[in-house]
């Protein structure tokens, strides 16, 4: 048995445990089977380990102090499998980025300033920038509960978080085929979409193309006959398109992200400018993944997308109020020295500090998980 350092946090509408990257580094095992095995997976309640049992909850952040003058701290994203002895790599978590900078200050990486501090932070699954800016008044970090985001019942400490330059970070280009639109075959239903590659690659598919309005709740989407496997093929053949897996099997499970896209919206809540339900690992997510919302707000501003059909601005995109299943969630667009930025306003919390432990192999279950409560 080996004990390991680790950190229960919320991110955004995400939980994750943290960890620091040396710790996960153990003799004749790779840094998948320590979170395969630590989360309790293959196992869809994950209950002889830390993992949460859904998508939002089965997550894990790897950290390390960066040797790069331009980087402070460096971020690596895994999403465990729940059911599946498989740990993604190919994408980041917005949510989840969120405890970055509070856990490299606490942890002394990066010294705090009088007022705010700003932690430059470098996913390493897409080599993505992130300036994240946190309070830290008198020179301590500020954790109050001050603020509230849409899918959490209680406020947490801000972080004001900017994707800089985020496009073509997984495939090399904003639209990863060079075309803001492209019909998909027949097999798929022919649909038109926009292949997306700004945060995380992302396939924008109108609601209406699939038979549904676009603003239903996530529990009658999850069960309406058949949407789920279409929407799984039209995500898998987006992949191929996108350059990100050769085949659509060997597409992976996370990425690209699917988001049915709409202009419904509640007449009796906040204006907004799009409608947007998205897929998070085979489901469809109670918000909306932060990358997600930084490539929407990119493909709207550009001309001939499904996207930009839906919100028809007038002129640059300043930002995108994206109506989602918890509620308002809005983004924000800055230039930095001719560098577009794009993000979110995030909070977080510690949950729990201490260890989680390792149990000695066999890594993988004796028996098949059952159903029982």
């Amino acid at each position: 048995m080996r004990e390991i350092d680790a950190t229960w946090m919320r991110g955004g509408t995400s939980k994750c445990w943290v960890f620091r990257r040396d710790d996960l580094d153990i003799p004749d095992l790779s840094v998948d089977d320590v979170l395969l095995r630590l989360y309790g997976s293959p196992d869809h309640r994950q209950v002889d380990g830390v993992g949460g049992g859904t998508s939002t909850t089965s997550k894990a952040v790897i950290l390390a102090p960066s040797t790069d003058p331009d980087v402070d701290v460096e971020y690596t994203f895994a999403q465990v499998g729940i059911e599946e002895a498989k740990v993604d790599w190919g994408s980041n978590c917005g949510n989840c980025s969120a405890v970055v900078a509070p856990f490299a200050i606490r942890e002394g990486w990066v010294p705090a300033g009088q007022h705010e501090t700003s932690v430059r932070v470098l996913n390493t699954n897409t080599r993505q920038l992130i300036v994240q800016r946190v309070p830290t008044p008198g020179g301590r970090l500020d954790e109050a509960a001050s603020e509230h985001i849409p899918g959490v019942p209680f406020a947490g400490a801000p972080v004001r978080m900017g994707f800089v330059d985020p496009a073509g970070r997984s495939t090399g280009h904003l639209f990863p085929t060079g075309r803001e639109r492209d019909r998909l075959s027949d097999a798929v239903g022919g649909v038109t979409v926009t292949l997306v590659d700004a945060g995380a690659p992302v396939v924008a598919v109108r609601a209406a193309d699939v038979g549904v309005r676009g603003d239903e709740e996530t529990g009658a989407l999850d069960a309406t006959p058949g949407l789920l496997a279409r929407l799984d093929a039209v995500r898998r053949e987006a992949g191929v398109l996108m350059g990100l897996a050769d085949s659509p099997e060997a597409v992976a499970r996370a990425v690209p992200k699917l988001a049915l896209v709409s202009d419904v919206a509640s007449d009796d809540g906040p204006e907004t400018d799009l409608t947007v339900r998205m897929l998070s690992m085979g489901r469809f997510h109670p918000a909306v993944p932060v990358t997600g919302s930084v490539a929407l707000t990119l493909a709207a501003g550009a001309a001939g997308t499904v996207v930009h059909d839906l919100v028809a601005p007038t002129g640059p995109v300043a930002g995108l109020r994206l109506a989602t299943p918890a509620g308002c969630v809005s983004t924000f667009v800055e230039d930095h020295d001719d560098v577009p930025v794009v993000g979110v306003v995030r909070t977080y919390r510690r949950l729990a500090s201490g260890s989680v432990l390792l149990p000695d192999p066999p890594l993988l279950p004796s028996a098949p998980a059952t159903a029982s409560a």
